[in-house]
């Protein structure tokens, strides 16, 4: 199958999550995570996945992720990197620190923070696991381990500019809200794709409070008015279903 090139901010919204309710402000805290993940609940994952661009007769590339939840004054929020745009495999899209899994990794949850540390520079230290989701497989062919932890401050960040391109948070309250989810469409010859999007309007802060440094020593800016931004961060993908994912999980 030929992957069809598109912009998917460009495609048209069928359909949003304003007729399912936000998860309580409740349960968006660190205890009432913990609890959540301590409790065997059912709960049913989206049916919405990536098309697979790939030949389907091959293995998955397996994969994890740590989707980071930044312990805040204000409240929790997610920790989310921009690819760099000259990469293989989902160049410049929004993602969590993640990557294939090397033979020397125990598990997924070795997976995931080993590769947090190397793209941006985030110590294991402040990092305390809560659990995983369900695998996502993607379109481009890797099953990926979705591990959630909270991280606590105070951490700094060192970025890998080779693959990521900006560090940025958004408020978990935000993407647990599914008035702010949109289901999109792509038609193309031999098929059709539905996937999540969640835009977020850029905010004043692109980067993690603590110092954010790119490999080399050159400091990037802390901070940058949403003014002088402009537009938003486009979340989509997998990425934003393993988003809606967690939504169905803590809303159960």
């Amino acid at each position: 199958m030929i992957r069809p090139v598109f912009e998917p901010e460009t495609l048209p919204v069928i359909a949003t999550g304003a007729d399912l309710p936000p998860v309580a402000g409740e349960r968006l805290t660190p205890d009432a995570l913990r609890a959540r993940f301590e409790r065997q609940l059912a709960w049913t994952p989206e049916k919405i996945a990536d098309a697979p661009w790939r030949n389907t007769d091959l293995d998955p590339r397996v994969a994890a992720v740590l989707v980071p939840l930044v312990v805040r004054a204000r409240g929790l929020t997610v920790l989310l990197t921009q690819r760099a745009d000259h990469l293989n495999d989902h160049a410049g899209q929004v993602s969590f620190p993640g990557g294939r899994q090397e033979p020397f990794d125990a598990d997924a949850t070795a997976t995931a923070l080993r590769e947090a540390h190397e793209e941006v520079g985030l110590d294991a230290s402040r990092v305390e696991v809560l659990g995983a989701l369900p695998d996502y497989l993607t379109g481009t062919g890797f099953r990926v381990s979705p591990i959630i932890a909270l991280v606590h401050p105070p951490f700094s960040l060192e970025i890998d500019t080779l693959e990521v391109a900006e560090v940025f948070e958004v408020p978990l309250a935000f993407l647990m809200d599914p008035a702010n989810h949109e289901e999109r469409l792509l038609r193309y010859e031999g098929g059709e794709r539905r996937f999540f999007a969640m835009p977020y309007p850029r905010g004043e802060l692109t980067v993690a409070p603590e110092a954010a440094e790119q490999r080399g020593g050159q400091r990037t800016r802390t901070a940058t008015p949403a003014a002088a931004q402009g537009g938003h961060h486009f979340i989509w993908g997998a990425t934003a279903a393993m988003l809606r994912n967690l939504y169905r999980f803590l809303a159960a």
